[in-house]
């Protein structure tokens, strides 16, 4: 038994941004606390830190291709409630770290919960929402986006400034539990299907984003060794086992290679891909040089 859809799907739109806001801030706001975390860890390896920014990106990466599955599955309702339960209680775990292993490995699970929400949104967005209505939700959502993208860094700075590093964790708790209550409230239930998990895909592609994140990040510390080079080149090389393995899987892929087929998703994958590497590789090297050398 289902809850019937709200009268109007704005609402249940807005409740789930609350929770697609804070995790997308959270991707650019830690960029800003990483010099006062070195300082306040005694931390004096820039590779250490970087991790804190890393561990959460990989961990976002690699669960996200499952978990919209993991919402056909359950309910979007139900797994973005886990995932919004389970970043609130990382974000607080983030907070309380009193070393630079302890926040990486809260950074890990917070990522783990950004991935089983963020597919939810846009599942909800396009099973409430009519096709002649759909593009200004949609507008809604992609906007949302990008206001998380600019917000980070200037509520890094005041946050740090003002109260500390681990306020930029702190804050979310509250925002988090909020979250919680208008989604628990205002977004419906929907049906839940049947399906299979490509556990073998799951594999292949944790390995493989592993190995190359792992190898470029590690490479530099490292002199660019040998081994560093074999990583990468494994990395590459269980991707593309990955690639195939989805064009010749016979149940049901993560990706269905055929989507590719439409040019128009094609490019819009593109264009989406070169964006999001030139945020997340310029915001990290930008806010060091900021603070560390602009002063």
């Amino acid at each position: 038994m289902t809850d019937s859809p709200p009268a109007s799907p704005w609402k249940a739109l807005w409740a789930m941004l609350v929770g697609f806001f804070m995790i997308l801030l959270d991707t650019t706001i830690v960029a800003v606390a990483n010099p006062g975390i070195m300082a306040a860890l005694n931390i004096t390896d820039y590779d250490a830190i970087v991790w804190v920014t890393s561990g959460y990106l990989l961990a976002y990466a690699v669960p996200l291709l499952v978990a919209g599955r993991l919402g056909d599955r359950f309910g979007p309702k139900n797994v973005y409630l886990a995932g919004l339960a389970l970043f609130t209680v990382a974000s607080l775990w983030c907070g309380l770290a009193g070393s630079i292993g302890m926040l990486v490995a809260a950074r890990v699970v917070q990522g783990v919960g950004a991935a089983l929400l963020t597919p939810q949104t846009l599942t909800m967005l396009t099973r409430l929402f009519p096709a002649d209505r759909r593009g200004a939700a949609m507008s809604v959502w992609g906007a949302t986006a990008g206001v998380a993208l600019l917000v980070g860094p200037l509520a890094g700075g005041v946050l740090v400034d003002g109260l500390g590093w681990s306020w930029i964790f702190f804050v979310n708790v509250p925002v988090g539990l909020v979250g919680l209550v208008l989604a628990a409230r205002l977004v419906p239930k929907m049906p839940s299907q049947p399906h299979r998990f490509d556990l073998v895909g799951v594999a292949l592609s944790g390995i493989g984003l592993f190995c190359i994140v792992f190898g470029l990040q590690e490479g530099e510390p490292y002199g660019w060794a040998w081994w560093i080079w074999a990583l990468i080149g494994g990395g590459v090389a269980v991707m593309a086992v990955f690639v195939r393995w989805q064009a010749v899987n016979p149940r049901e892929p993560l990706i269905p290679l055929a989507i590719f087929a439409d040019r128009d998703f094609s490019l819009a994958n593109v264009g989406i891909a070169v964006i999001g590497f030139a945020v997340t590789a310029m915001i990290l090297p930008v806010m060091f040089y900021a603070q560390s050398v602009g002063g």
